[in-house]
């Protein structure tokens, strides 16, 4: 019995091996004028390096925030964002943000607040569809 190579696994004919590609200039490592760190970050996460980008509100969460009476004061908001800027890091995609007792469902990715639940109603309430928790 004769053996046949497979042609799939032969080495082409004929050709050369392609040159070395030249080191990149600082040009080639930038995208549309931004560094390509930044841009991948935002890619992969949502949001710039800096985790700058602001967060969002749905409308159903807003309505949430204002029948529980859900304080927003700006260091809340400043420890949410945070938070969400380290379970981004880790590649989460729905994630729930504790701050203070209240309870923050969040798509990462959209960099949105899905609802808001506060301290008194947390006692019987279930949190369903998310990757992963933080404690802001």
């Amino acid at each position: 019995m004769s053996s046949v190579p497979n042609p799939a696994l032969l080495p082409p004919t004929g050709a050369s091996a392609a040159p070395h590609a030249p080191a990149q200039t600082s040009r080639e490592q930038q995208v549309n004028g931004r560094p390509f760190a930044d841009v991948l970050a935002r890619e992969t996460t949502g949001a710039d390096s800096k985790g700058t980008d602001p967060l969002r509100f749905s409308k159903h969460a807003l309505e949430r925030v204002q029948r529980r009476g859900i304080p927003l004061d700006a260091a809340t908001l400043g420890r949410l964002q945070n938070g969400v800027g380290r379970i981004a890091a880790k590649g989460a995609r729905d994630s729930l943000v504790l701050v203070d007792g209240t309870a923050f469902v969040v798509s990462v990715n959209n960099r949105t607040v899905i609802t808001a639940v506060g301290p008194e109603h947390m006692r019987e309430h279930v949190f369903t569809n998310i990757d992963s928790a933080v404690i802001a």
